[in-house]
């Protein structure tokens, strides 16, 4: 009797967990090919010191290992972030991407495609360590209908559950663009909230390009080269990312007009002009180092994807930056104490 109880428990327990598993199959399949690539980079990053050591390392690429020592360094002792290993080990990727992303909105709503995760929640991107994946899912999305896009990040962080590297193509940003990235992950690390993307990539973005800022004044002052380029450039994608989060404010009230009467062709054409427009007027926009930004897009038009991309990571700027003067005087790093305080107790 016991022994036949016994096997019904098994039984059960077998049967729940292949449930769970044909449930979940898509998203366990995912997570071993995430945690295979993931893994092989870890594994494949050597230490910092390696290539130091190395007297056939390029010595410039050996100064830019060095300044992120010393962006590590700032970032934990004057913005108090968490003093992880992080970034001690670097991964040579050979110059080739290592991850694509895609992101995906509904074609006539500013409304993006979002995916579910154990321990982060909902998140309007996906990354692969395979491009052919990246590109089976930006062709079923298509299929779908929805407005896709594809982009290679210049890093991830993966919220301190492993030592995240250096990824050697890091090094050929400049310094203010390179301290600005490694901030920026360092904030995940930080502090990162579940089913909030847009306040932890917004948050980031905040306390990365003030604090790439901050460093430069620290290490080469407010009449550098360095800095002088940084603040240029920070200012010009200032008013870059400004125009964009405003023109995804005109999509959505336009899209909001479309009745369920219109056609297919009418709409597609009404999107169209709407975001011609809005890159046309980015020429209008008082930029230090590009006088006409619209060129960029001269091959191309930007989909609901891209405009979306704004929203989730620099469309509460104003309102961190406001809360920050309101409470703190400005001081980024009492504030960001305080987030800690609030939304992770």
């Amino acid at each position: 009797m016991f022994k036949t109880r016994k096997r019904k428990i098994i039984s059960v327990i077998a049967l729940a967990l292949a449930i769970l598993i044909a449930i979940y199959f898509e998203l366990i399949v995912y997570g071993i090919r995430q945690g295979y690539g993931q893994a092989k980079i870890l594994i494949g990053a050597k230490p910092v010191e390696e290539f130091i050591q190395d007297p056939g390392y390029p010595d410039s690429l050996k100064a830019k290992l060095l300044l992120i020592g010393e962006i590590r360094k700032f970032a934990i002792d004057s913005l108090g972030l968490n003093d992880t290993d992080v970034y001690k080990k670097m991964y040579d990727q050979q110059g080739k991407p290592v991850m694509w992303v895609v992101q995906a909105a509904e074609p006539y709503a500013m409304q993006s495609v979002k995916w579910k995760f154990p321990l982060i929640g909902a998140v309007p991107y996906k990354g692969f360590f395979r491009e052919d994946l990246a590109r089976a899912l930006e062709k079923e999305l298509k299929d779908k209908g929805k407005d896709v896009m594809v982009r290679n990040p210049g890093g991830w962080s993966t919220l301190g559950w492993f030592n995240d590297p250096i990824l050697s193509n890091m090094l050929k940003r400049s310094d203010g663009d390179l301290a600005a990235l490694i901030i920026h992950e360092m904030v995940h690390t930080t502090m990162f909230i579940k089913d909030s993307i847009d306040f932890n990539e917004n948050l980031a973005n905040f306390i990365g390009d003030w604090g790439a800022g901050e460093f430069l004044k620290y290490k080469y002052g407010t009449s550098s080269k360095p800095y002088f380029e940084y603040a240029h450039d920070d200012e010009d994608y200032n008013l870059f990312a400004a125009h964009m989060v405003r023109g995804t404010f005109k999509l959505d009230s336009l899209y909001k007009t479309f009745q369920p009467n219109v056609s297919e062709e009418r709409k597609k054409q009404a999107k169209e002009e709407m975001i011609k427009n809005i890159i046309a007027n980015l020429d209008t926009l008082s930029l230090v180092t590009i006088k006409k930004p619209s060129e960029r897009f001269k091959n191309y038009l930007p989909n609901n994807a891209y405009f979306m991309s704004f929203m989730h990571y620099e469309a509460k700027q104003n309102f961190f930056e406001a809360e920050c003067n309101a409470k703190f005087k400005g001081d980024r790093k009492n504030y960001l104490a305080y987030l800690k305080t609030k939304y992770q107790p």
